[in-house]
C-alpha cells in the first residue's frame, strides 16, 4: 500500500479541472511562486460536477463518486454516492479535514492527499500506517478567502515539494460544489466516528455511502446547517469489516449513528446557533451518518443502526 501515491492519483483529477475550467465552472490561476489555485465556488460558479471532482480529489483518487436521485419522504434530492476499497487511506488519510492551514490572515480547513505528505495529524497516519512520497501536493481548502504565495510556500514546505508543485483547490459551503463535496464525506464521517469509538480503521475493507446534496444558501450559517443535515439526518454509510469479537462490534454499531447523541432531533442550524457556531461546544457524537450498516467478513453477519430522518431534512430547508 505504501507504493500507492494518493497525490499522484488526485493530480490526475485536478488536471481535468485545469484542462476544462468552463465545463466544470471553475477558475484556475497561477500564483507568482508557481503554485496553482483552482476556485470551485468562492468567485467561480462551480456546480455539482465540480463538487464530484472535488470529492474525488479529497479521497486521493481512491474512490468512485457518482450522482443519483433519492426520495427522502416527499423530497427528491440529488444524492452523492461514494465507494472505496481503500477506506483507511482514502477516508482518514485523505478526506478527513485534519489540517487547519493558518497563515497570516488566511485560514482554511485542509483535506485531501497533501495531508499524507505533511502527516497532518501524525496520530492518524501512525495508526493507518501510511505516508505518501510524491513531488506534487494536492490540498482542498474550505475557506472564504483566496490564498496567496505565502500560503503556497507554507504548504510546499510542510509537504516537502517545490511551490510550483502545490495545487490548492478552494471550496465554499455556500456553493453547490461545496455542498456536494461535503455530502461526499458520508463514508468518512462514519469511519471517523467508529475509529473514535475504538475501531481499528485497518480492519475496514470497504466503505460506501450516500447523502443528499442540499440546496446551497448565501448565509454561511444556514448553508453549513443544511450540509450537516445531509450527513446527520440524510446520510447512510456501509462498511465491510474483519472483526473477531462480534459482541463488541454490535455495541460499536449501535453507538455509531448520529441518533446516539442527546443533541439529535432538530435541524443542525438550530443546534449550532444555540452555541454561536462554536463547534467545540457540540456533542461530537452528533457528527455521524444518520444510518449505518456493517458486515463482518468473517461470518457474513450484518449489523445495522439508525436511519434516515426525512422530516428534519425538510425542516432544515425551511429555515
Amino acid at each position: 500500500m505504501s507504493k500507492l501515491s494518493v497525490n499522484k492519483l488526485a493530480l490526475k483529477v485536478v488536471e481535468q479541472l485545469i484542462e476544462e475550467p468552463e465545463l466544470y465552472g471553475v477558475k484556475v490561476e497561477k500564483l507568482g511562486c508557481g503554485a496553482t489555485v483552482i476556485d470551485t465556488g468562492l468567485e467561480a460558479p462551480g456546480g455539482i460536477l465540480a463538487g464530484i471532482k472535488v470529492t474525488e480529489i479529497t479521497m486521493g483518487g481512491l474512490a468512485e463518486v457518482s450522482l443519483t436521485y433519492v426520495e427522502y419522504g416527499d423530497l427528491t434530492l440529488p444524492t452523492v454516492v461514494v465507494s472505496t476499497d481503500r477506506p483507511a487511506v482514502s477516508l482518514l488519510g485523505c478526506q478527513l479535514a485534519g489540517w487547519r492551514v493558518k497563515v497570516g490572515d488566511f485560514t482554511g480547513d485542509g483535506s485531501g492527499p497533501a495531508r499524507a505528505l505533511a502527516l497532518k495529524p501524525k496520530r492518524v497516519f501512525k495508526k493507518i500506517g501510511y505516508q505518501d512520497d510524491y513531488d506534487s501536493a494536492v490540498i482542498v481548502l474550505e475557506t472564504s478567502k483566496k490564498p496567496g504565495d505565502e500560503v503556497a510556500l507554507f504548504i510546499g514546505e510542510k509537504c516537502d515539494v517545490e511551490p510550483k508543485e502545490v495545487y490548492m483547490v478552494l471550496t465554499s459551503t455556500t456553493s453547490y460544489a461545496g455542498s456536494t463535496q461535503i455530502s461526499g464525506r458520508i463514508a468518512e464521517t462514519g469511519l471517523f466516528k467508529m475509529e473514535y469509538l475504538g475501531l481499528d480503521p485497518n480492519s475496514v475493507l470497504h466503505a460506501s455511502g450516500y447523502a443528499p446534496v442540499m440546496p446551497p444558501h448565501p448565509d454561511w450559517g444556514v448553508a453549513i446547517g443544511r450540509c450537516e443535515d445531509a450527513l446527520t439526518y440524510g446520510g447512510f454509510a456501509s462498511y465491510l469489516v474483519d472483526i473477531e469479537d462480534e459482541g463488541w462490534l454490535a455495541d460499536l454499531v449501535s453507538k455509531t449513528p448520529s441518533s446516539s447523541s442527546p443533541s439529535y432531533g432538530k435541524p443542525s442550524y438550530e443546534i449550532y446557533k444555540e452555541v454561536d457556531f462554536d463547534f467545540t461546544k457540540i456533542d461530537p457524537a452528533l457528527f455521524a451518518p444518520a444510518g449505518v450498516v456493517v458486515t463482518n467478513v468473517r461470518t457474513g453477519r450484518v449489523f445495522r443502526a439508525g436511519g434516515i430522518n426525512a422530516e428534519i431534512l425538510k425542516l432544515g430547508l425551511e429555515i
